[in-house]
């Protein structure tokens, strides 16, 4: 199974790349839908990395996917400007998901 990366920013498909993970560039909403079809559409990818503003962008489409589909398994990362997350965010998930405060 492959990584891959659907970024808006250049900088961070750089760094990845230098990683060793492939990516393409996107530059709208409608782009970004045509290649998450694609990439859903082929068997050998099994994480699919995208930035966190591109994210935001398709996020009705990205949530259906995760519910219909067990591959890929989409995980959204922050690009080189940092996360748009909030910093509590991941207490504060596990806390309105399993109710335990950390």
């Amino acid at each position: 199974m492959k990584v891959f990366l659907l970024s808006d920013n250049t900088d961070t498909l750089v760094g990845f790349r230098l990683a060793g993970i492939e990516g393409i560039l996107v530059n709208d909403k409608d782009d970004a839908l045509r290649q998450m079809k694609k990439l859903q559409a082929a068997k050998d990818i099994g994480l699919l990395l995208i930035t966190e503003k591109l994210a935001e962008k398709i996020k009705d489409e990205i949530n259906r996917l995760k519910l219909e589909n067990n591959l890929p398994i989409i995980i959204e990362v922050p690009d080189r400007h940092g996360s748009r997350r909030p910093p509590d965010y991941l207490t504060r998930y596990i806390r309105q998901t399993i109710g335990l405060k950390i």
